[in-house]
């Protein structure tokens, strides 16, 4: 499916947010980010503490947010702690202020419309 889109919203930089939204839309994902943006890096085992989710659900689900570029891991002695890439957030929010504009565009111009019209 092909949409007609403005230019800045075909460029690479949104395109590339598209992964991240995708990642981002289910709930047990959006958790995890949250919770590795307030506290940093964990482990699995930490961010399975206190929840009913099991390990291998969240291995699966921090597998999905690495593939988006949203995490990766990082070697602690025998541990693998997972991190928040905020870059990535960055990019993402960028691209909804793009859509954004795009929107306040349209609602101006369909404001000036039924302004002017008699």
């Amino acid at each position: 499916m092909s949409l007609r889109v403005s230019a800045p919203l075909r460029s690479a930089g949104f395109r590339n947010a598209a992964p991240v939204f995708a990642a981002l839309g289910d709930e047990t994902r959006l958790r995890l980010v949250a919770f590795l943006c307030s506290s940093g890096a964990k482990s699995i085992a930490q961010l399975t503490s206190g929840t009913d989710i099991t390990r291998q659900a969240v291995t699966k689900h921090l597998q999905v947010l690495a593939s988006a570029g949203l995490v990766h891991d990082v070697r602690a002695g025998r541990e693998r702690l997972w991190e928040l890439e905020p870059e990535r957030i960055e990019e993402a929010r960028r691209s909804l202020e793009l859509i954004e504009q795009q929107w306040d565009h349209a609602l101006g111009k369909l404001k000036r419309a039924v302004e002017s019209t008699p």
